[in-house]
């Protein structure tokens, strides 16, 4: 892996983990890490109190966001380790709000049109990691991170979101995949259990 660039990108549901592995494999690997924006981000906030009005925007920012940032992936000369993929805005979320009827179907048809169009211009990562994660797990973690945006997001929403991750990852067919049981794995505090994933990323490259 020294010897040439990879990019990977992790993928998961919201409180999986996708951020302190993203942090932990830069660190291990010497690679760029690239986090999604969360803080300084202008419409999640509202998205949170009023779905319905907020979608839409939502998710084009994200779509817009992440094509910007996977562009300056393909361009860098260093290997990259990123926080979330493009796929899954359209894949996920976006497709979840419509399911939820949170996004109105011409908004949805307009985003997918828009999305498939970007799309082209992208290479896939050369590994995408899938933090598969049940839903004590990520209510647990939500919580532990105490962001006051997401305090009050709904279980029936986590489980629908799981459940759209599961079906995306089994036909994910743009690359390579590692999916990693990430139930009973505490990579943050154990050492053992980071070192076994990060062993699992330099078999699959």
């Amino acid at each position: 892996m020294k010897d040439k660039k990879v990019f990977v990108s992790i993928a998961g549901n919201i409180g999986s983990g996708k951020s302190s592995l993203t942090g932990l494999i830069s660190k291990e690997f010497n690679w760029k890490p690239y986090y999604e924006k969360v803080n300084d981000n202008p419409y999640l906030k509202d998205f949170y109190k009023d779905m319905d009005r907020w979608s839409f925007n939502l998710q084009v920012y994200f779509l817009s966001h992440r094509f910007k940032t996977h562009k300056e992936i393909l361009n860098k000369k260093k290997s990259v380790i990123q926080d979330r993929s493009i796929y899954e805005d359209a894949e996920i979320f976006a497709r979840n709000l419509y399911k939820l009827g949170k996004m109105k179907k011409r908004d949805y048809d307009n985003y997918r049109k828009l999305f498939k169009e970007m799309s082209h211009f992208l290479q896939p990562p050369d590994l995408l990691i899938y933090l598969r994660s049940g839903l004590p797990k990520l209510v647990k973690q939500i919580k532990l991170r105490g962001r006051d945006f997401e305090k009050n997001i709904d279980t029936g929403y986590l489980e629908l979101l799981n459940s759209s991750y599961e079906e995306w990852i089994m036909n994910y067919d743009l690359g390579k995949c590692l999916i990693i049981e990430n139930e009973e794995l505490d990579f943050v505090n154990s050492k053992k259990d980071f070192i076994k994933i990060a062993k699992l990323i330099e078999d699959n490259l």
